[in-house]
């Protein structure tokens, strides 16, 4: 008996496991998310442009190397810096991923301001139509192309002469941004010729795909082409050459922050448009701005709507600076719409899903197969230690309705006559 109750308590306990297990086994397959590799950063070759397979020289000025930080602040996920060779003319080309459109075209202004305006020796971070980053446009002869402004920023490019000769051009496609630095040719040339790279490099869908909405919100009357700066940290926001000081915004709220200035008969005018997360943020801060901005006395303006905080600073007149800060509403926020991914991919994801609910089911269906097999011989063996039969005989219950008396047998007719007769002649 000491047998027969240990290989009951064992078999009790087999079962016990591969039922966890296959519960466990199921919850796991359930949570599988499939991860496709990510994409090579730059190809191997595009347009007649082949990569070359030796060292590359990193320039002084390379992209990675602008402000760590502030790259960082914009969201920087990887890197690659290659070149590249067609016929007698060589590029080198750099490219910086982040993790959405938001901090690639932070990072586009940022190196704008900056690492363009470094290649023709001007500083960056100076301030003025004809100093800086505005000197710097009028030398190399800054040219945009593509999307602009409250278009989308699906591609933004910028490009100009070196100052070592040929072409430098600056694009930002997607979440990744490309400086291509050229030995020869002119910029719309040059610029042409990044086409093929534009269209290889990755592509970007869902939440990430998402444009900023805070640039598209400043007034065009007036706007210097080139001179928008969208800031997301104090780094950043420093380099980009933004009037107030970056202490005075509460950073670790993660403000958004717009720079644009304005030159045209009313004067010269900067407009910062803040956007925080709540209103009572932006009320505080509000009065923060507005204790370290001594212009609001005389003719700089300062205004406050829900989560927006716009400030108009410079050659304006009171009344002007009044109309530019009144006339922007963030009722105007638009969204992209090119933001959903194509059918291709939503097909993709739903081959996705229905592959892992067929791989679940079938995983299921095999565990429980086994788990009856198991059970059936642990069964049937358990029987046989006890001496009986491996099968147990089937059993039916019957109400036993079948006749208990045999049927009584009735004479015909002319039986019972010739009967009769026969007593009346014994008679």
């Amino acid at each position: 008996m000491v047998r027969f109750a240990v290989l009951r308590a064992g078999l009790i306990g087999l079962a016990g496991v591969m039922g966890v297990a296959w519960v466990v086994g199921s919850t796991a397959l359930a949570q599988i998310t499939i991860t496709e590799p990510e994409a090579a950063l730059l190809p191997a070759q595009f347009g007649g442009w082949v990569r070359t397979s030796g060292s590359v020289a990193v320039l002084p000025s390379a992209l990675a190397s602008l402000s760590p930080q502030a790259l960082s602040e914009c969201g920087e996920r990887r890197s690659k810096l290659a070149d590249y060779v067609r016929g007698g003319n060589t590029v080198q080309v750099e490219a910086l991923e982040f993790g959405d459109r938001t901090g690639a075209y932070s990072a586009f202004t940022l190196v704008e301001e900056v690492e363009l305006a470094a290649e023709n020796g001007v500083p960056g971070g100076e301030q003025g139509g004809e100093t800086g980053s505005g000197k710097a446009r009028a030398a190399l002869g800054w040219w945009l192309t593509g999307l602009t402004v409250g278009k989308g920023l699906e591609a933004y490019q910028t490009a100009g002469a070196g100052a070592q000769g040929g072409a430098v051009v600056l694009s930002m496609v997607g979440k990744t941004l490309l400086l291509a630095r050229f030995s020869q040719g002119t910029p719309e040339e040059d610029a042409q010729a990044l086409t093929p790279l534009l269209e290889a490099m990755p592509k970007v869908f869902g939440s990430a795909a998402v444009v900023p909405v805070l640039p598209t919100l400043p007034p065009a009357g007036g706007l210097v082409a080139g001179s928008l700066r969208y800031a997301l940290g104090p780094v950043s926001y420093a380099a980009e050459g933004g009037v107030l000081p970056p202490g005075s915004l509460d950073w670790t709220m993660e403000p958004e922050v717009v720079t644009v200035r304005y030159d045209d008969a009313r004067g010269k005018e900067t407009l910062t448009l803040v956007l925080f997360p709540t209103p009572t943020i932006a009320k505080r801060a509000a009065k923060t701005i507005a204790a370290e901005t001594p212009e609001l006395k005389s003719n700089a303006r300062l205004r406050q709507q829900g989560m927006l905080v716009a400030l108009a600073t410079g050659g304006f007149s009171a009344a002007e600076a009044e109309q530019m800060v009144k006339g922007i509403h963030l009722s105007e926020l638009a969204f992209n719409q090119d933001a959903h991914p194509p059918f291709k991919v939503v097909a993709a994801q739903a081959f996705t899903l229905l592959e892992n609910i067929a791989i679940l089911s079938g995983v299921r269906g095999a565990a429980a197969v086994l788990l009856g097999l198991f059970l059936g011989f642990g069964r049937a063996g358990y029987r046989v230690l006890r001496g009986k039969p491996p099968a147990v005989e089937m059993e039916f219950l019957s109400l036993h309705l079948a006749p208990q008396n045999k049927p009584a047998i009735f004479d015909p007719p002319e039986r019972r006559e010739d009967a009769n007769k026969g007593g009346r002649a014994e008679c």
